[in-house]
């Protein structure tokens, strides 16, 4: 196999010979057939749009990848870094004609599995190095891994569970599952408390086995067409879950999902957030909190606000329109993304590669290789702008797949299984008149899409579009914050009251305070990236011209300081001490000392800095064992309070006493007269 080859090539290790199972002494073979069927899996996935990352299918990828890593380096002796990526044009050339999307990606794929492998390798020598101290500590005998040890492991430094079980078993070792899930669940718990008790406890879930009662029940999927227009609909209660189990009415518990015959509410689903509101009957209220979608079946999570529910029951369905319309907003300002994108960018590989609708911000996800200047960034939220501003009509309807599927600059997510026949939106151009002729070039001018989420009925309902946040996930994809309507004016209010800020730096005479505050606000500020990349420029010309004044005051300041003493020396060569009050700032004082040593002499600098006495003193070698430079400062420190110490050729101090800085200074006069005259 040309897979193999090309393995054995890169590793130089001995050729595939089909060993398996015990006739495999050395384990090659397994590895061999190991890393073959990660790579294929690895470059499929991330060509068709998966990352690998912490979570959902993202961390599934990051296993498949650490585990084919893994075996490189303990069966190959592979140094890790580039090795997977060696082996992508291998795959391409043996199954690309078939499935082009992966020659299409596969510099794309190439970048993501380097940049894994080398962040993996640093995990992987760690961990194992952990992993045998850990074992190393076991009881004489014992042949359980403690299970805190490999949460601990896991949750602390990233080395992951399934392969501390291998190695575990390689070793004829186990691990203490047990103690492992009570680890896993405590962290959990501990995380929950942490966040407020938010995560989790709005909702339950429908797992496969409640999903196969209901289907046993011969319970019908819940229909939702409503969600699209109705803002309150009737509905019968079909079923109770407790999370447990399904049950006829409404108990103590404090959550509980609530399934319907229809609903208007929206499902968690193609990245738009779910909806919130209320189940009313004449004598009870039902506080909706969270609703997911499980095999058809739409289950809303939340309490009973009073009275009781039980199933058979009629209720009113709510949601929350307050939360439904930015909801709404966010949606089809993320489609005018998607397309402005493209009309900006000018580049046909940008596709989708994930997104967030919420009622505060959305957020895309997408493919493309270079960055993006903040100039090009003001162009694409000036074309969405624009959309916005003509009030656009938005049409949705469904349309049969394959019939969709024909019209010319359609867009749909990238490896994403829609259903036939498939809800089409389009903003601005008539579906029934795209149908007609689906191949006209006219409709690449629009934004067409398949989408079963919530849009507005014309672009102006959006109000404003700003993009507040442009950056980098991962290799090859960029990522896209935006926010509309109310928040969108929020961040162009923000934007108008720090560009003022930042424009009253120039009046201020000392803009230092000023300088570290608004540092750390226009890193936070949620404005717009292009004026948050002009308020930096001017910004950080402000910034530098003070830093240039403030440098050369010193640099003056010294100078003068310097002189003073040094002429003050001079003028007086018997003289052995010397008391100056020079009321400049400690660094100042600090570079004249320097000076001081240089001429074997005894001086106490005393000055008065931002409302506290800093003092410092240096005293010549010649002069150490009669007037320590520390007992020296303890005198004057005595004064002033505040701390104080040294060596005894120099020593500092600061206080709060200003108020007996005069006292300070004939006190440092008269320690030194006494110890030298």
């Amino acid at each position: 196999m040309p897979l193999f080859a090309r393995i054995q090539e890169l590793t130089g290790i001995r050729p595939y010979i089909g060993n398996v199972g015990a006739d495999d002494t050395d384990g090659i073979d397994m590895a061999y057939r190991v890393i073959a069927d990660h790579i294929r899996t690895l470059t499929f996935a991330i060509a068709d749009g998966g990352v690998p990352s912490n979570e959902g299918r993202g961390y599934v990828l990051r296993r498949i990848l650490r585990r084919g890593a893994r075996y490189a380096r303990h069966k190959f002796s592979v140094e890790l870094g580039s090795f997977f990526a060696q082996l992508v044009d291998t795959v391409v050339e043996q199954m690309g004609h078939m499935f082009p999307e992966i020659a299409k990606n596969s510099d794309l794929v190439k970048e993501i599995l380097c940049e894994e492998e080398v962040s993996f390798a640093r995990t992987l020598d760690h961990g194992e190095k952990l992993l045998k101290q850990t074992v190393a500590k076991m009881p004489a005998g014992s042949q359980v891994i403690p299970g805190a040890s490999v949460w601990r492991l896991y949750d602390t430094y990233g080395f992951p569970v399934d392969l501390t079980r291998i190695i575990a078993e390689e070793s004829g070792l186990q691990v203490d599952e047990e103690e492992f899930n009570r680890e896993q669940q405590r962290a959990k718990e501990l995380s929950r408390q942490k966040k407020g008790g938010a995560a989790g406890t709005n909702m339950v879930a429908l797992d496969v086995h409640a999903i196969a009662q209901l289907n046993e029940m011969g319970m019908a999927k819940t229909n939702d067409e409503p969600k699209y227009s109705l803002r309150s609909v009737k509905a019968q209660v079909l079923a109770i879950f407790t999370g447990k189990e399904f049950i006829a009415e409404s108990n103590d518990e404090p959550v509980l999902g609530v399934l319907l015959d229809q609903t208007n509410f929206y499902a968690e689903q193609g990245g738009q957030e779910y909806d919130t509101g209320s189940l009313v009957s004449s004598d009870s209220e039902f506080t909706v909190e969270n609703v997911q979608v499980y095999g058809g079946y739409i289950l809303h999570s939340g309490f009973l606000k009073y009275g009781a529910i039980k199933v058979g029951d009629t209720v009113e369905a709510q949601y929350d329109v307050l939360r439904r319309l930015p909801i709404r907003n966010n949606h089809t300002a993320t489609h005018i993304l998607n397309f402005a994108l493209r009309q900006v960018l000018q580049n046909n590989e940008i596709d989708q590669r994930g997104s967030l609708v919420a009622p505060d911000r959305l957020r895309f996800d997408f493919s493309c290789k270079d960055s993006i200047k903040p100039e090009q960034v003001r162009e694409i939220e000036a074309v969405c702008n624009r959309i916005i501003a003509d009030n656009l009509s938005v049409y949705a309807r469904e349309v049969p797949l394959d019939e969709a599927r024909q019209i010319n600059g359609l867009r749909a997510v990238f490896g994403e299984v829609y259903p036939d026949p498939v809800r089409v939106v389009s903003i601005g151009a008539d579906i029934d008149k795209i149908l007609k002729a689906p191949q006209d070039k006219q409709w690449t001018n629009y934004s067409i899409e398949f989408c079963g989420g919530t849009h507005v009925a014309g672009t102006a309902d959006i109000k404003e579009f700003v993009i507040v946040e442009e950056t980098s996930i991962a290799k090859g994809i960029r990522r896209i914050i935006a926010v509309t309507g109310e928040e969108a004016m929020k961040a162009q209010l923000l934007h108008r009251s720090l560009e003022a800020e930042v424009k009253s730096l120039n009046s201020l005479q000392n803009p230092e305070p000023e300088l570290k505050r608004l540092t750390k606000e226009l890193d936070m500020a949620a404005i717009g990236v292009y004026e948050k990349h002009l308020l930096r420029q001017e910004f950080d010309q402000i910034r530098k011209a003070f830093a240039d004044a403030d440098k050369a005051a010193k640099a003056q300041a010294i100078k003068l300081a310097t002189d003073q003493v040094k002429q003050t020396i001079e003028e007086n060569p018997q003289q052995q001490w010397f008391v100056f009050r020079l009321d400049v700032p400690n660094k100042v004082v600090s570079q004249v000392t320097k000076i001081v040593k240089t001429m074997d002499k005894a001086a106490y600098f005393i000055s008065l800095d931002n409302s506290r006495v800093n003092h410092q003193c240096v005293v010549g070698k010649s002069l150490v064992n009669r007037l320590p430079a520390n007992e020296w400062a303890k005198a004057v420190g005595q004064i002033v309070g505040g701390k104080y110490g040294g060596k005894n050729d120099s020593a500092q101090g600061s206080g709060t006493e200003v108020s007996r800085i005069d006292e300070a200074i004939s006190v440092a006069q008269e320690f030194a007269k006494s110890r030298l005259d």
